[in-house]
C-alpha cells in the first residue's frame, strides 16, 4: 500500500461526531445501511485492491489521547460520549466492497454509531486514490493559481464583514484532491482572509490550525427517523425534536431538503423556528429557497436578522458572493464551499455520495428539491413517502 490517506480519526467533518453523539445517546441499538453511488461517468473498479488496503488501515486507528483532550474541549460533547469515543475503533467486517455491474459497489451495513462514520472517511479515501491513479502529473501550482484568484475575487468584491457579513467556511473534505492540498488551501484561507473565513467542517483541520470546528447535522439524521419507531408523517418533525432533546440550543442550524423545502416548512413551526438558530441549504434554487425561508420566518412573526442561512450545494466564489449580496441585510448567512476549494486544480473531481438506504431493515429515501438527488433503493418507498408528505412527484 502506498502512503494511508486517513491517519487520524479527526481527519472527517464535524457532524459526524454531533450525530454520532445523538445517535449513542438516543438510538444505540438502531442498525442501519448506507450505498455508495458514484454519479459522474467514470469508471472506478481499479481503485478497488487499494481501497481494500486503506479500509484495513482506517480500521486500524484510535483516537490519540490529545485529541480526546481536544474533543473534550468542545463544549456541546458530553463527557460519557467522549469516553466512548476513547475506546472507538471502524470494523472493517462492516463493510463490503466489490464490483456490480461494471462498476465499484461499496455497501456499509452495521449499527448507525459505527456506519455513520465511515462515510467521510470512504469519500476521501477514494478520491485521493483516483487522483493518485489519473492525475499524478496536476501541478499543484495551478491549484495556488486558482486559489489566490478566489482570494482576491473576495477582497475585490469588498463585502461586510461580522455578524451580517460574508461568512467562508471550508465543507471540502469528501472530495478533496488529497489531504495535502486540503490542508494547505485552509491554511491559506485562515491567513489570506480573516475577516471572512470562519472555520472548516474538519475537525482535524479545526485542531491543526486553531480555528473553529462547523457542522450539525446531516441528511442521514432525518432519513433514519424513517426507520424508526415513529409515523412516517411525524418522522422529520421527531428528528429535528430529538436534536433538540439532545443539544438544547446548541448547533442549531436544520437541514432543509431531506424530504423537500415545502415539507419541511410544514413541519417547522413556531417553537422549531425559535429553538433552531437557522436553516441549511443543499439542493434547488438558493435564491428561491432563502425567500422561502424568509417568509416563513416573517410569517411566524421571527426577525430574520436574529437567524442564519447556510448555502452548501456545490457553491463557487461567485455564486457565494450573488447570493449574499441579494440577502445582505436581511438575514445572517454563511457560505459552505467543498469542491470549488478542495478540489480545483483544473481537473474533474468525482460527483459521489454514500447515503442511508435502509433502517432497522426498513427502506429510508432522501428527495432533495433537485432532480437526480433522490437515492434510495426502493421506488415503492420513495413513491409512498412523497404521498406521505405531499410532495409533487
Amino acid at each position: 500500500m502506498r502512503e494511508q490517506i486517513i491517519t487520524s480519526l479527526l481527519d472527517t467533518d464535524l457532524y459526524k461526531f454531533t450525530m454520532q453523539q445523538a445517535m449513542l445517546h438516543q438510538y444505540p441499538n438502531t442498525d442501519v445501511v448506507a450505498k455508495f453511488k458514484c454519479r459522474s461517468s467514470i469508471d472506478l473498479t481499479a481503485l478497488l485492491p487499494e481501497l481494500r488496503q486503506q479500509i484495513e488501515a482506517l480500521a486500524g486507528l484510535t483516537f490519540k489521547q490529545d485529541e480526546i483532550r481536544y474533543l473534550k474541549q468542545l463544549p456541546y460533547l458530553k463527557p460519557d460520549f467522549v469516553d466512548f469515543l476513547a475506546t472507538f475503533k471502524l470494523q472493517a467486517h462492516y463493510i463490503n466492497v466489490g464490483i456490480e455491474d461494471n462498476q465499484l459497489a461499496v455497501t456499509v451495513a452495521g449499527p448507525w454509531v459505527q456506519v455513520t462514520h465511515f462515510e467521510i472517511f470512504l469519500l476521501a479515501i477514494i478520491s485521493e486514490l483516483y487522483s493518485r491513479r489519473y492525475y499524478s502529473t496536476v501541478s499543484i501550482d495551478e491549484g495556488r493559481q486558482r486559489l489566490y484568484q478566489k482570494i482576491k475575487q473576495i477582497k475585490q468584491a469588498q463585502p461586510d464583514s461580522g455578524r451580517l457579513g460574508f461568512k467562508l467556511v471550508d465543507f471540502g473534505t469528501r472530495r478533496r484532491f488529497s489531504r495535502n492540498w486540503h490542508y494547505e488551501v485552509v491554511d491559506v484561507l485562515k491567513h489570506e482572509l480573516p475577516d471572512f473565513f470562519v472555520g472548516t467542517s474538519n475537525v482535524y483541520l479545526a485542531r491543526e490550525m486553531d480555528i473553529a470546528p462547523i457542522g450539525t447535522m446531516a441528511h442521514e439524521w432525518i432519513q433514519a427517523h424513517q426507520g424508526l419507531d415513529v409515523r412516517l408523517v411525524d418522522s422529520q418533525k421527531a428528528a429535528l425534536e430529538a436534536w433538540v432533546k439532545e443539544y438544547r440550543g446548541e448547533l442549531g442550524i436544520a437541514l432543509t431538503d431531506t424530504i423537500s423545502m415545502q415539507a419541511f416548512l410544514r413541519d417547522f413551526d413556531r417553537y422549531l423556528a425559535k429553538v433552531f438558530d437557522g436553516l441549511r441549504h443543499d439542493s434547488g434554487d438558493p435564491i428561491l429557497w432563502g425567500e422561502q425561508a424568509l417568509a416563513h420566518y416573517k410569517a411566524l412573526d421571527i426577525d430574520p436578522k436574529s437567524k442564519q442561512l447556510v448555502f452548501s450545494d456545490g457553491l463557487n466564489i461567485t455564486q457565494a458572493l450573488n447570493i449574499y449580496q441579494h440577502f445582505k441585510g436581511q438575514t445572517q448567512t454563511s457560505f459552505g464551499v467543498g469542491t470549488h476549494l478542495s478540489h480545483d486544480l483544473g481537473v474533474p473531481a468525482i460527483n459521489m455520495v454514500l447515503k442511508l438506504v435502509e433502517c432497522n431493515g426498513q427502506p429510508v429515501a432522501k428527495l432533495s428539491d433537485s432532480p437526480g438527488k433522490v437515492m434510495c433503493h426502493d421506488e415503492t418507498f420513495v413513491t409512498y413517502l412523497k404521498q406521505v408528505f405531499a410532495v409533487a412527484a
